[in-house]
C-alpha cells in the first residue's frame, strides 16, 4: 500500500474521532438544561430573587449542563471505546450510551469491529528468477480484541497494511514467475498464514487475502504470447500428422480388400466418378489408365447423356 493510502486513512480515521467526540444527544441535552437555567434566572429576577440565590441557582445547573455536554459519550453498534482513567486503561466502553468523568477519562481510541478492507501492493518487485512484477492484492481483517488493538500497536491500521506488503514482497521474492502467475491460491494461502502470524498479538485476525492482479513487463508479456501461439501451432501439426498416419493406415487396409477383388475396385471407381459428376460445374481428373482398364469412358459418357435428358426443373 502507498503512504498516500496510508495517510488518508489516518485523516479519516482522526476525523471521524473529532465528529464522535461530542456526539449530538449530549449537545441536545446541554441546549436544554442551558435554556432552563436562563428561564430559571428571568423567573427568579422577576420575583425578586437576591443574586446570592441566583448564583446558587445558577452555578449548579450550568455545571450539570457542562458535565452531559462532556461526559455523555455514544459508541456505534460495531464499535469500541478505549477509556483511559489517568493514563491507565480503565474499560472497554460501548456500543451505546456511557459516561466518562471529565478530565480524569480519556478516549484514547475508537475501535472498528466490522470487516476492514485493506488494499496493498507490491511495485517493481524482482521474482526469483530476476523477473520485475507488479501485484496488486486485498486483504480482508477483523478486529477481535480491542484492548490489544489500541495498546500493544501504535496505529494498527497503517502496521497491518505495510505488514502485508513486506509479506506479498518475500513471497515474490522467493517464487519463479511461472509458479506466481498459475499458483495465486497457494500466495493468497500463504500470504493470509504470515500475516495472521504477525497480527495476531495486535488483537487482529486476517480473514482472507486475494490477489487481484499480477503485472508483468510487456516485452516479457509478448515473448509469452509467441511461445503459447508457437505451442499451439506445434500441437496442431502434430495432430495433423497422426491423422495422415490413421488416413493412410485406413487406405491401406482398404487396397487390401480391391487388391484381390477387381468388381469391387471397379465399382468404387465409378462411385466415385459419379459422386464427381452429378455436382455442377464439378471438374473430374481421371488417368488415363483407369479410363482404359475400368471402361470409365463410356461410364462418363453416360452420365453426361442422362443429365442432357434430364427435364429442365431437374438441372
Amino acid at each position: 500500500m502507498d503512504t498516500k493510502f496510508i495517510k488518508s486513512a489516518t485523516e479519516k480515521k482522526k476525523a471521524q474521532n473529532v465528529d464522535m467526540h461530542i456526539p449530538p444527544i449530549a449537545i441536545f441535552l446541554f441546549v436544554v438544561f442551558l435554556t432552563g437555567t436562563i428561564k430559571g434566572v428571568i423567573y427568579l429576577e422577576v420575583i425578586g430573587t437576591t443574586d446570592l440565590q441566583i448564583a446558587l441557582f445558577t452555578f449548579p445547573m450550568l455545571a450539570f449542563a457542562t458535565y452531559i455536554l462532556f461526559a455523555l459519550k455514544v459508541a456505534s453498534q460495531w464499535e469500541k471505546a478505549i477509556v483511559l482513567r489517568l493514563g491507565k486503561f480503565h474499560k472497554l466502553a460501548g456500543p451505546g450510551l456511557f459516561w466518562l468523568i471529565p478530565m480524569i477519562d480519556t478516549i484514547a481510541n475508537w475501535i472498528d469491529h466490522r470487516v476492514i478492507v485493506t488494499s496493498f501492493s507490491a511495485e517493481k518487485t524482482l521474482t526469483k528468477d530476476t523477473v520485475p512484477v507488479d501485484v496488486d492484492a486485498v486483504l480482508f481483517w477483523v478486529v477481535w480484541d480491542a484492548e490489544k488493538a489500541a495498546l500493544e500497536v501504535k496505529d494498527y491500521q497503517s502496521a497491518i497494511s505495510w505488514s502485508a506488503q513486506t509479506a506479498l514482497r518475500d513471497i515474490i521474492g522467493r517464487m519463479m514467475l511461472a509458479d506466481i502467475l498459475v499458483g495465486r491460491s497457494a500466495i493468497d494461502q500463504e500470504l493470509q498464514h504470515i500475516i495472521d502470524e504477525r497480527t495476531t498479538p495486535w488483537g487482529i485476525t486476517v480473514q482472507s487475502v486475494e490477489i487481484r492482479d499480477i503485472v508483468i513487463p510487456q516485452v516479457l508479456e509478448d515473448a509469452m504470447s509467441r511461445q503459447a501461439q508457437a505451442e499451439r501451432e506445434r500441437q496442431a501439426r502434430v495432430i495433423l500428422g497422426e491423422s495422415e498416419k490413421q488416413i493412410a493406415a485406413s487406405f491401406a487396409e482398404a487396397s487390401e480388400a480391391y487388391i484381390n477383388n477387381p468388381t469391387a475396385l471397379h465399382l468404387r471407381a465409378m462411385n466415385m466418378l459419379f459422386e464427381g459428376l452429378k455436382e455442377k460445374g464439378a471438374l473430374v481428373i481421371v488417368p488415363s489408365s483407369a479410363v482404359d482398364t475400368m471402361n470409365l469412358g463410356g461410364l462418363s459418357g453416360m452420365v453426361s447423356l442422362a443429365q442432357n435428358n434430364l427435364p429442365k426443373e431437374n438441372k
